[in-house]
């Protein structure tokens, strides 16, 4: 499976930004699939996922602010994001968990390259 992130950017306190993955190899009609992020000295957080049939699920951090959707046609995933504040400042990467069970923002095990995303205050 490849997955490419882009739409990484600098932006101001309070502004958006939507994310991009097109994803190759795999189908988003199957698998639970995910966002993550990590800031420097820090591991990986998820932080939304969504599952086979468009079920969604948020950590706390982004829930009410980030919203994360696929298009089955052209095989991307998404997340926007609204009202960034400063902490939201992370390399996101897209990803993947390849095992059955219940679908939520954790236990992904294969991500792709990330795309950095700034915001200023």
């Amino acid at each position: 499976v490849q997955l490419v992130e882009s739409g990484g950017d600098s932006v101001q306190v309070g502004g958006s930004l939507k994310l991009s993955c097109k994803v190759t190899g795999l189908s988003l009609n199957d698998y639970c699939w995910g966002w993550l992020r990590q800031t420097p000295g820090q591991g990986r957080e998820g932080i939304a996922g969504i599952g086979s049939v468009g079920n969604t699920l948020y950590s706390n951090s982004v829930k009410g602010r980030f919203t994360i959707s696929k298009d089955n046609a052209t095989n991307t995933l998404y997340l926007q994001m609204e009202s960034l504040k400063p902490e939201d400042s992370a390399v996101y990467y897209c990803a993947v968990r390849l095992e059955g069970g219940f679908c939520t923002y954790l236990g992904f095990n294969q991500w792709g390259q990330g795309t950095q995303v700034t915001v200023a205050s």
